[in-house]
């Protein structure tokens, strides 16, 4: 992952940019939390707008791929495949446990 390019884009000083980046991956992973659980309680609209907020944080930092698999869970959701959704939900949780402690190392 490029930090430097990302930041570059968005304006932003490296720096500043890695800390919106941990703290995008710590807020996107307790919404992923709160959407397992609306997926299990069947609350489509709850899933909606946890979803709408998951795609709105990867937007605004330049994570495109992040965006798409959030954008892929939205559709699911507004066309009632809960089962679906939580399939592509877990691949998002894969992808934020593969970032989780990058910036660290």
């Amino acid at each position: 992952m490029n930090f430097r390019e990302l930041s570059k884009n968005l304006g932003l000083e490296e720096e500043e940019y890695i800390e919106l980046f941990e703290l995008f991956v710590e807020t996107s992973k307790a919404d992923l939390n709160k959407l397992w659980f609306a997926i299990d309680m069947a609350n489509s609209e709850k899933a909606v707008r946890i979803t709408h907020s998951l795609k709105g944080a990867a937007l605004n930092l330049g994570l495109n791929e992040f965006h798409e698999i959030a954008e892929e869970i939205g559709k699911t959701v507004r066309d009632g495949q809960l089962e679906k959704t939580g399939q592509i939900a877990k691949k998002l949780q894969e992808k934020l446990d593969n970032v989780t402690g990058f910036v660290s190392t």
